[in-house]
């Protein structure tokens, strides 16, 4: 009991942290921020931060395993006997797309910018966030696939050019798209009957 308790503790003190260290991010950015500023806004002492994440890039890390987490405990594979593909991407593309509502934004943003300066972060994220969803999304992929004919190499290929195709649109709605940030909700309908139907399909 003691344990357990020990364990919420330090569970309410990470996220204390984390939700603190996500509103300063998108308040003053990732540069700007200290980590004196994380502490103030957390309600700790300087120190305290330490304990739970080692730098700056680990709470920015935190943060977004944090919402990979979210997504993958929404993510539900689909029976076997029940595989249909449009409902397989429509689900990969509502939990990837609507995840980044609202501050999420800004987090993408910002951890975006850090990556293309910051080897070690670039690195953290491909092997924290973007190895372990891409390992999901193609578990759940392997039986179409197989179904399907399909070699592993094109499966992998498959969810990579789909979760690129994610990340594309993430950077439109970022840097100011205003078509892409109109029709986000209706992204995740629109794109699979674009992958399922192709062109033709949806000009029907």
């Amino acid at each position: 009991m003691k344990e357990a308790n020990q364990e919420q503790r330090i569970a309410t003190r990470r996220t204390q942290i984390l939700d603190a260290a996500a509103a300063v991010f998108v308040q003053k950015g990732f540069h700007s921020t200290t980590i004196k500023d994380v502490a103030r806004a957390a309600g700790v002492a300087d120190g305290t931060i330490y304990l739970y994440f080692a730098n700056k890039p680990a709470l920015l890390l935190g943060i977004f395993e944090r919402m990979k987490a979210a997504v993958i405990a929404e993510a539900v594979p689909p029976a076997i006997d029940e595989l249909d593909i449009r409902l397989f991407i429509r689900t990969l593309l509502q939990h990837s797309l609507m995840g980044l509502k609202g501050d999420n934004f800004a987090l993408f943003r910002i951890v975006v910018s850090e990556m293309m300066v910051n080897d070690d972060l670039r690195e953290l994220y491909r092997q924290q966030i973007l190895e372990p969803t891409l390992t999901l999304a193609e578990t759940y992929f392997q039986a179409y696939a197989a179904y399907q004919g399909l070699r592993p190499d094109q499966a992998k290929l498959t969810i990579r050019a789909i979760s690129g195709m994610v990340l594309g649109l993430m950077l439109h709605h970022v840097i100011g798209d205003h078509m892409v940030a109109t029709h986000w909700d209706e992204l995740p309908d629109f794109l699979t009957e674009l992958l399922v139907q192709g062109l033709k399909g949806n000009s029907q």
